[in-house]
């Protein structure tokens, strides 16, 4: 695809965020856009957010569980980036009839880091050392593409289908937690809707962010000192509407809660 097609691309996708309003999928119209064309129409999208007085301050993973591979017919995650206008803190309450379309909930780990990462050869041990404290936390995502009838390049323009996100209050070293084997429960106005545990995404958070390092590295772009990594969900989506109440908790971390206007 050239330059011309794929700032177009990215226009569309910020005037439907902009807008509330959906388009169809970009896979449609354009069939021969591969998984590198993707990324720079979600780079341009992100320049028009900067431009528009956002400002990034965390990375994000998505695609990290086999079922959801296996839904997109892709055997990779991939990325999005998080801005200051899309971070919540528990208690608050988060404004999702305002500002998304067509919003899924989802529990995760989140990392904040201390310590810059630039792929590639980034490793597991690297991302612990770099690491300041983990969360528990709530991503919303939402798809600017209509009915959620994405492909794996839609979602990918799309900045991995962000939305926003929701951190707890509790901060716990990294090394204190067995990332792999704890567990996560996701209640929804008050009744349990599904439980995971850390092995769900690529078998650990932490070889999420390392696979995001090494692939971020590969275009330049680090995971900086002081940013928030959101590290794919451990459980299914959850469609929410203004109105829900939603609780997540994480063995060994602690939990986040959010109410849905």
């Amino acid at each position: 695809m050239n330059e011309k097609i794929i700032k177009q691309c990215g226009e569309q996708l910020y005037q439907a965020l902009r807008s509330r309003q959906c388009i169809k999928p970009l896979t449609e119209t354009y069939p021969e856009m591969t998984i590198d064309d993707a990324y720079k129409v979600s780079l341009h999208l992100n320049e028009l957010r900067l431009a528009d007085g956002e400002r990034v301050i965390g990375k994000k993973i998505g695609v990290t569980s086999k079922a959801v591979m296996n839904m997109l017919k892709v055997g990779q995650p991939d990325f999005g980036f998080l801005t200051d206008k899309m971070v919540f803190s528990e208690g608050e309450e988060v404004p999702i009839s305002g500002q998304l379309i067509q919003p899924k909930a989802e529990g995760e780990i989140a990392f904040i880091l201390k310590q810059d990462l630039l792929g590639p050869g980034i490793t597991a041990a690297d991302v612990l050392a770099a690491t300041d404290f983990v969360m528990a936390a709530i991503e919303v995502v939402d798809s600017r593409i209509e009915d959620w009838k994405i492909k794996i390049q839609d979602t990918v323009a799309d900045n991995a289908s962000c939305g926003v996100f929701v951190l707890g209050d509790r901060a716990v070293n990294p090394r204190d937690v067995d990332l792999s084997t704890c567990g996560m429960v996701v209640e929804k106005n008050g009744a349990i809707i599904s439980t995971g545990a850390g092995a769900a995404a690529l078998n650990s958070p932490v070889n999420c962010v390392v696979w995001l390092a090494n692939t971020l590295g590969s275009y330049g772009i680090p995971l900086k000192a002081g940013e928030v990594i959101m590290s794919g969900s451990l459980v299914p989506l959850e469609p929410i509407k203004a109105g829900d109440s939603m609780r997540v908790s994480v063995g060994g971390i602690g939990s986040v809660s959010a109410r849905f206007v």
